[in-house]
């Protein structure tokens, strides 16, 4: 079986995610994927207050929340990456510098296997049965589907709307005020003998 596009894409992209991994160090690395969870969390768990500054500009409620989450996202993200940027300078020039190299070469080659499963992921999505002869013929098809399809298993079934709901505001009352209706209506339903004593 003949190597195909496919297979020098895989190849490729992996060189350059590693060599750019090496050079930028392992540290460095994880330290930025830290930054982007550290300002994701804080804009989660702090949009709230800042809703209300957003508010008289912005009528619409959910651009209003997003613009807020979107406002805490920058700053923090500027706040922890000067921070992990320090640190990870201090890191590449002390005595572990040549290992945080290596580790970083194979981190950034693990990283580009594993952004070419997702590329093919969304590719066969696209194509469906009509996927071309250079992806069927790959010899790297089988690891990157299989790498696609464990990635797959552990998204949720509807993350778009398990996103919303868990930024829309109120929600768990909303479902309180739900499930409690059929409680009260049944302490107000009258006794099944009650028109039997009137007559």
């Amino acid at each position: 079986m003949p190597i195909t596009l496919l297979d020098g894409i895989l190849v490729g992209f992996t060189l350059v995610s590693a060599m750019l991994a090496m050079v930028r160090g392992f540290s460095r690395e994880v330290l930025s994927i830290a930054s982007w969870i550290a300002a994701a969390a804080a804009a989660f768990f702090f949009y709230k207050p800042v809703v209300p500054y957003v508010q008289p500009y912005i009528d619409n409620d959910k651009i209003a929340m997003g613009a807020a989450a979107g406002i805490v996202f920058i700053v923090a993200l500027i706040i922890v990456t000067i921070i992990t940027m320090k640190l990870a300078d201090w890191i590449i020039d002390s005595r572990v510098g040549a290992l945080d190299r290596t580790l970083g070469f194979l981190y950034g080659a693990a990283r580009g296997v594993l952004v070419v499963a997702v590329g093919l992921m969304f590719f066969n999505w696209l194509a469906g049965d009509r996927a071309p002869e250079w992806v069927v013929s790959a010899k790297s098809r089988p690891l990157l589907e299989s790498i696609g399809t464990k990635i797959e298993n552990m998204l949720p079934e509807d993350p778009e709307n398990t996103i919303l709901k868990r930024l829309s505001p109120g929600s768990s009352e909303a479902g309180a005020d739900t499930q409690s209706p059929p409680a009260g209506n049944g302490d107000a339903s009258p006794p099944a003998d009650a028109p039997a004593s009137g007559n």
